[in-house]
């Protein structure tokens, strides 16, 4: 399941381990998040990369250009296989992150628009752009200041695949189960939306990590 990353949204080392234990290998790659990160720190990532698993450093890093570069620099000492920036910090401080991961492994996307957003909250910034559009703006950005690639909803990726190419990243949150509860995310979609769309990763959390099941909930992901 190399598409999959499970999202680690708990309060606790013990709770994330416990994750990672119960689904590595059948899931390689795990996010560590806002939450995660700030209840455990950087032992989380190598613990996690103790195991054999790789890690996909969501902290959207989002700066004056060079406290993002020494955030970089930080991401590629821990050798997580993929981090986030904002691409609203802008092109100077996107070209100093990937100017500090060029030729490394670690992997730079850029946020485009959060999945929670909607374009109503376009309309009220006086961003009067359709959402999709300013999307495909951002992700044009990311890749023009060299990052690897961007975090978006299924509802841009098909958009992006075509305008990108083949090698650009595209990393895809809001993945549910077909009529799965929405939480607070509003452009969702099913794992096989995704995969259709040209999404190489999907992020997928709570549908696991509450399922009476998770590992039967891992493999019917890609069943719908």
């Amino acid at each position: 399941m190399s598409k999959l990353i499970l999202a680690l949204d708990v309060d606790s080392y013990q709770k994330a381990m416990h994750w990672v234990n119960r689904l590595y290998p059948r899931v390689k790659i795990f996010k560590v998040g806002l939450q995660l990160y700030t209840a455990c720190g950087p032992k989380i990532i190598k613990d996690i990369r103790k195991k054999g698993a790789e890690v996909f450093l969501d902290l959207k890093f989002n700066d004056i250009p060079n406290t993002m570069a020494n955030a970089a620099k930080e991401a590629l000492r821990h050798k997580v296989a993929m981090f986030t920036v904002h691409t609203l910090a802008g092109p100077a401080a996107l070209k100093a992150v990937a100017a500090v991961c060029k030729n490394k492994k670690t992997k730079v996307l850029g946020v485009t628009l959060l999945t929670s957003i909607c374009q109503r909250f376009l309309n009220d910034l006086g961003i009067r752009r359709p959402l999709h559009d300013e999307v495909l703006c951002l992700a044009r950005m990311a890749k023009r200041c060299g990052l690897d690639g961007v975090v978006c909803s299924v509802q841009e990726a098909g958009m992006i695949r075509k305008a990108m190419g083949k090698n650009f990243i595209i990393v895809t949150p809001g993945i549910r189960p077909d009529k799965a509860k929405a939480d607070d995310q509003r452009r969702l979609a099913t794992a096989s939306q995704a995969v259709k769309a040209g999404s190489n990763f999907l992020v997928v959390g709570r549908p696991i990590l509450k399922a009476k099941n998770p590992r039967l909930a891992v493999e019917d992901l890609f069943k719908d």
